[in-house]
């Protein structure tokens, strides 16, 4: 179990009661109320840890090792699933998977971010950064989901888009705006959830959605923490006060307008009861579907665009110049 900077309180606690089970697996003395209560402790002090994390704290808990990612989603919602590669242009990028899958009897089309499990696995997957050619298999894939009228999915966990020279020589930004336009008049409905990390241009290339949500600690923002603290401050020693200046939290996005609504997670994150979490989407995103399913396609488009157009806020002054 890895345990992160604010969660040390509980790692001592947990060391006392691995030591205490293996007492009782020796069968010296009975230690089933010493157990019970420690257990009754770390469910308390778990309580109190959690139940007001601020953002840097939600940043590190959609970063930690043990967190679920899109592939065991995919293959925990999915009863089947095949997995369709390629953008039929350039390559196969690892970093964004995708296929068709049978979400309890509906074929959807449903894709997403991939870090990998382990070192040599994320190397493999570029740490979850994909490429041009990632967003152009995406996009192959929606407009496979348009021909056989197949609802698309997306789950989005990336710290950005690919910045390397060869991506920008193959069209990064290109890639990511096509599918902008290409995703804002999909004749199909579109479910969008931020799962981990939710980082600038890289998140919103699959996220352009008429749905979107958040899992409860997860982040959406323009830029991360990290690189908004070395932008103002020159130095990564302020991405704290960056997270909180950058509201990038869910419950943030949802006061904004940002998304539409956020999926809790069981207590101490989605890593701690992963099968929970999974069946938790799945019924989401079922119940959303149904929902969506009810609009024709003219007023899917329209209820999309329109969502779109609403967000933000601003004021304009006029200042009217004296005439002589």
């Amino acid at each position: 179990m890895v345990f992160l900077e604010f969660e040390k309180p509980l790692e001592s606690l947990y060391e006392q009661l691995e030591k205490i089970k293996q007492v009782g697996e020796e069968g010296i003395i009975d230690v089933s109320t010493n157990i019970r209560d420690l257990e009754a402790k770390i469910k308390q002090e778990r309580k109190q840890i959690y139940s007001n994390l601020n953002g840097w704290q939600k940043v590190q808990l959609s970063r930690h090792p043990e967190r679920p990612y899109s592939l065991y989603y995919i293959r925990q919602m999915c009863s089947k699933f095949v997995e369709l590669h390629g953008d039929r242009y350039f390559a196969d990028d690892k970093a964004i998977v995708g296929g068709i899958g049978s979400l309890d009897g509906d074929t959807v089309v449903i894709m997403g971010h991939q870090k990998g499990v382990n070192t040599k696995m994320r190397q493999y997957r570029n740490f979850g950064m994909a490429n041009p050619e990632g967003y152009r298999k995406a996009l192959r894939l929606m407009k496979l989901a348009e021909r056989h009228n197949f609802p698309v999915i997306t789950l989005i966990d990336t710290p950005g888009a690919y910045p390397g020279i060869e991506a920008e020589e193959r069209g990064q930004a290109e890639a990511i705006a096509r599918n902008l336009f290409e995703m804002a008049q999909l004749t199909v409905p579109i479910i969008c959830i931020v799962i981990g990390e939710g980082a600038s241009g890289g998140a919103i290339g699959i996220g352009l959605g008429d749905k979107v949500y958040m899992m409860e600690n997860t982040w959406y923002s323009v830029i991360s923490p990290e690189s908004c603290s070395s932008i103002l401050w020159r130095s990564w020693d302020y991405k704290e006060q960056a997270a909180e200046a950058l509201k990038l939290t869910a419950d943030d996005m949802h006061g904004f307008g940002i998304i539409d609504g956020i999926i809790k997670e069981p207590l101490g994150g989605a890593h701690t009861a992963p099968e929970v979490m999974a069946r938790a989407l799945r019924r989401h995103i079922k119940k959303v579907l149904i929902e969506l399913r009810e609009l024709s396609t003219d007023e899917l488009i329209d209820a999309r665009i329109d969502k779109y157009r609403k967000m933000g806020h601003f004021d304009v002054e006029l200042t009217l110049a004296k005439q002589d």
